[in-house]
């Protein structure tokens, strides 16, 4: 007897139909509620419109930029140096969809209230269709400070660093309509110690702030190599510089910057990180001599937070997933959404996720009020708290979230292992989580106000006694000064909980503010699921992905 009637085998059933062309703002509540709340209203129909490009044409060409990553050409087929990295078209679809909606140039093309938090929302949006092309986005939007601090270089940089033209053309500045910016600091030997750097820097002619030098040396992480200039660092006399280094010299020959070869990396697929070798390359001094540190903190300060905000967007992408997957997943006759266990677990992701936004947009608002004292000086500290503790927060929350679907989970075909990949690049990135928290203690014993700040904003406990008792431990914390660089990620982790805390609890909505501080300030479960009873599960995970 013939088979060949039955060579359909089964029928699918029981599968999530796709999320393919979902507007990923319309999905998140949270996102809607939290960016209004810090200033960006007026932005509203901004960020939905990029809401929906990431759901749908900006999330299919992530698969693609990441199934074919970038590749390193030396030489061309002559014999030529020429040190190009070509990239698959869908890279270039990302890249030229943020730059024209202004993510690496909102606020400083538009400066407002709650400018860069609707930067940041639009950047969280972005960073869930595709997190590796954020890398020269941020390093773009981050140089804006420093450049600034060297007025005649801002004068002919800035024009092209803010432009909403994406150019991708490897030629000389004055003939672009465009521009990115990348950053190239660690060198082999020193790592986040750049003060164990070896380059060094020859003035041409004159020496000093916005003078021509030719660098010798290398850099042992250089981000987004196809950038149009870099800032980096290289010794003088005086000490520590920094210096704006361009691909071209302004006749428009080649730099004599040399790239030895890409990174082969966990993850950041799409985004070319590499090696390269400085060999009396042409760069112009940013700032002081001697003062390269600190200027270049001037970027550093704004890439950290967009760490925060990159982990937050991995994090609400890997919940969107999960919630997903078990609203539509039924095992014993009954979906996952509603079976108790699971609801434990998706509510718990569901409250790391909206923490995590909380406090990345409330640093948002921050740097929309740098000109009030107290404001900087709380940006000052929470740049390093929120580096920390989100990024650190990230590959556990996402590796939870995968295993919702389960195997569904772990294989290619689903975004979930790119996430997992993803996530610990920006817990290493600009400072790994010793190096952060050793940064809060410095902010905190050396700089003037910066505990005032933060005692400012926690308050009192806004009428909760669990975030109250948290608040006088933490201060107790604080007074115990013995040992206090072995006890920093704990100090690290305290400061950031509470602030969530108050954070969730002003705002106003009850199942949310106490089911975190129950989770967290109370019982510090350690596995995610282990909330305690009593807990508004399903309003929690309705909230996180409404219409199911």
């Amino acid at each position: 007897m013939s088979l060949q009637r039955f060579a359909e085998t089964h029928e699918v059933t029981n599968q999530p139909p796709g999320l393919e062309g979902a507007n990923l703002y319309r999905l998140d509540m949270p996102l809607q509620e939290w960016s209004r709340r810090f200033g960006a209203g007026w932005a509203q129909p901004r960020i939905d419109a990029y809401g929906a490009l990431a759901g749908g044409p900006l999330m299919a060409a992530g698969f693609l930029a990441n199934e074919h990553p970038p590749g390193f050409h030396s030489h061309d087929r002559y014999g030529n140096r020429i040190d190009l990295i070509e990239f698959h078209p869908a890279y270039h679809q990302l890249m030229a969809a943020a730059i024209e909606h202004g993510l690496p140039s909102l606020p400083w093309r538009e400066p407002q209230p709650g400018a860069h938090v609707a930067r940041a929302s639009m950047t969280y949006l972005h960073t869930q269709a595709e997190a590796g092309s954020g890398c020269p986005l941020t390093m773009t939007f981050a140089s804006v400070p420093a450049l600034r601090l060297q007025p005649d270089l801002a004068e002919r940089w800035l024009p092209k660093v803010l432009s909403t033209e994406y150019d991708p053309r490897n030629i000389e500045i004055s003939q672009k309509a465009g521009a990115t910016i990348g950053m190239a600091m660690t060198e082999k030997q020193g790592g986040t110690d750049v003060r164990a750097n070896t380059t060094r820097a020859f003035a041409v002619g004159q020496p000093g702030p916005g003078q021509p030098y030719e660098l010798l040396g290398h850099k042992w992480f250089c981000s987004a190599p196809m950038c149009d200039a870099f800032l980096t660092l290289a010794y003088t006399d005086e000490g520590l510089s920094c210096f704006l280094l361009p691909r071209h010299r302004p006749d428009g020959s080649r730099n004599a910057f040399y790239i030895q070869r890409l990174k082969h990396k966990l993850g950041n697929q799409s985004n070319a990180s590499s090696e390269v070798e400085y060999r009396g390359a042409l760069a112009w001094m940013v700032g002081e001599p001697g003062r390269g540190v600190p200027t270049i903190i001037e970027m550093v300060a704004m890439t950290r937070f967009d760490c925060m905000v990159g982990s937050s967007a991995l994090m609400r992408q890997a919940l969107t997933q999960a919630i997903h997957h078990c609203a539509h997943r039924s095992v014993g006759g009954r979906p996952l959404v509603q079976q108790p266990l699971m609801q434990n677990v998706l509510a718990d992701l569901a409250l790391e996720s909206e923490a995590a936004l909380a406090l990345s947009l409330r640093m948002g608002q921050a740097l929309d009020r740098l000109d009030n004292p107290g404001e900087a000086l709380f940006a000052r500290l929470v740049t390093a708290v929120g580096k920390y503790w989100i990024c650190k927060r990230a590959p556990g929350m996402i590796n939870e979230a995968a295993e919702c679907l389960g195997g569904a989970g772990y294989v290619e075909d689903s975004i979930l292992p790119r996430l997992y990949r993803e996530a610990p690049v920006n817990s290493t990135w600009e400072g790994s989580g010793n190096v952060q928290c050793l940064d809060v203690l410095r902010a905190l014993s050396k700089e003037a106000g910066v505990l005032d700040a933060l005692f400012a904003e926690l308050g009192d406990g806004h009428g909760d006694r669990r975030l109250a008792t948290a608040i006088e431990q933490l201060k107790g914390d604080l007074r115990d000064t013995a040992e206090l660089p072995y006890r920093a990620r704990q100090l690290t982790e305290n400061i950031a909980l509470t602030l969530q805390a108050r954070l969730l609890l002003e705002a106003g909505n009850s199942v949310v503010s106490d089911a975190f501080i129950a989770s967290r300030l109370e019982q510090k479960a350690g596995a995610y699921g282990a909330l305690p009873r009593g807990i508004a599960v399903e309003q929690l995970i309705q909230r996180s992905l409404p219409g199911l």
